[in-house]
């Protein structure tokens, strides 16, 4: 054969093997995170050390107002792997099930096995494994065998709650894989592992539970922060004029609180010593999965979504945790880095949880199921600067909730109502929703949540 001949074949070949590539579908590897809200570095937070997560968000698009569709696990994972808003009946607690509240329901997962997807799990993906599992999964959900309760420290475990559960906090030298969290990365990394040699398009999905209380984390997570110096909540105390409606979470009181009397400067530390430790805890484990990815070559073609299921309160307005419609309590990271899309972009679009749905279906090319009523934010992935919803719907119990570019609006089943302009009051400190001067804001909020609850409600599987 001529060097000429030789030279055309090869380049033949070169074209028609990046042809294939450029064909080949992408892959997805999905992070859910637990209670995770975004005090990360890359959301501009001065004390959290997360430069893993902080990495991806440089290599991607990282959304400043994403927003859950209900506080509270269960029903933020139900709604979002559905892409179905929750109702009064639909999606309400943290033992929500996709099998029971909405039982014809096509799950995101289910969308990608049926496409010809290796579809697994490892953790926490929906509240409970057994959920959708057949239809959604290709192998049954890896647990890691171990309880986000569990304690390495006997200590933890002398100090009971009336429930049973230990010490909140424990801070033991002990590797990454004596606690859960450890033991899901290495089923994910081991996963991915396989899936290379497979060849075969894959959706997997990792779910890490930390920050999720109790606050059991390594001691080299803890060693991070110097807890003397971590500071406090700026706005202990209730928001002005805020109905008696309004509470937190008392899902810290489940734990052993020792001899720490809650409110008192000692107690808010630790609770945002262990709150930070874990984060740095799960912002490491989230790093090995990622290196992992890049090691293997698979970076270049698989879209890659870190994501909280809620929000939590960190000391503000006295509250611990999730359980309400409050901004705190509704916001949540979300960071996507897909091939071929913005690198290192900050977008103030309003996103919903149940965008990631068929956001992910639009970038895999794959087509939306009718019951999801999320919008994809593909376009927002080319520009990080154009939007594509008005407001986002939230709701929690008996409260129902829409936020916009400025307002975060609440209506209690009672009647009572919250209204907070955060343009002027980024903190929620006050309850304007009786001002004068917002009657027309109010009249507008009133007006938004009626559409969004009637657009809930049109949905019935």
């Amino acid at each position: 054969m001529k060097k000429i001949e030789i030279l055309i074949w090869v380049v033949g070949l070169m074209a028609s093997t990046a042809m294939a590539q450029e064909k080949a579908p992408p892959n997805v590897l999905f992070i859910a995170i637990d209670d995770l809200r975004p005090e990360l570095g890359c959301y501009g937070d001065t004390v959290v050390k997360s430069p893993n997560i902080d990495l991806l968000a440089s290599q991607g698009v990282l959304f400043d107002r994403a927003y859950c569709q209900v506080a509270v696990c269960g029903a933020s994972r139900a709604s979002m792997m559905t892409g179905i808003l929750p109702t009064k009946t639909r999606f309400v607690n943290y033992l929500a099930k996709v099998d029971k509240d909405t039982p014809g329901a096509i799950t995101m997962a289910q969308v990608f096995k049926e496409a010809g997807y290796t579809t697994l799990a490892n953790g926490k993906i929906f509240h409970t494994s057994s959920d959708t599992a057949e239809r959604s999964w290709s192998r049954p959900v890896k647990s890691p065998g171990i309880s986000h309760t569990a304690s390495l420290d006997p200590a933890s475990a002398e100090v009971k709650s009336k429930n049973g559960h230990g010490l909140f906090y424990e801070c033991v030298d002990a590797p990454d894989n004596a606690y859960g969290d450890g033991v899901v990365a290495e089923h994910t990394i081991a996963d991915l592992q396989k899936l290379k040699e497979s060849g075969e398009p894959f959706f997997l999905a990792c779910g890490f539970i930390r920050p999720h209380l109790p606050f059991y984390a390594p001691k080299q997570y803890w060693d991070l922060y110097d807890e003397a110096t971590i500071p406090l909540a700026s706005n202990p105390y209730r928001p002005r004029n805020a109905p008696k409606s309004l509470r937190g979470s008392g899902e810290f009181k489940g734990y052993g609180l020792g001899d720490f009397k809650v409110g008192s400067d000692a107690f808010q530390r630790k609770m945002r010593h262990g709150y930070f430790a874990s984060t740095s805890y799960v912002d490491k484990l989230t790093g090995d999965v990622l290196n992992e990815l890049e090691r293997l070559g698979l970076a270049d073609n698989t879209i890659v979504v870190v994501w909280g299921d809620h929000g939590w309160h960190l000391g503000e307005h006295t509250f611990w945790g999730k359980h309400n419609t409050m901004h705190n309590a509704l916001r949540v990271p979300l960071i996507v880095k897909a091939p071929g899309k913005f690198e290192g972009g900050k977008s103030n679009a309003l996103i919903q949880s149940v965008d990631i749905f068929p956001t992910l279906c639009s970038l895999a090319r794959l087509d939306v199921p009718e019951s999801v009523q999320g919008t994809s934010f593909e376009a927002v992935l080319d520009d990080p600067t154009s939007s594509i919803n008005e407001s986002a719907y939230a709701r929690f119990k008996g409260a129902d909730a829409v936020v916009t570019d400025r307002f975060n609006y609440t209506r209690y089943e009672n009647g009572e109502e919250m209204l907070f302009d955060l343009q002027k009051d980024p903190k929620e400190n006050q309850n304007v929703a009786n001002n004068p001067e917002y009657s027309k804001a109010l009249k507008g909020m009133q007006s938004l949540l009626k559409q969004q609850i009637a657009k809930a409600e049109a949905v019935s599987l």
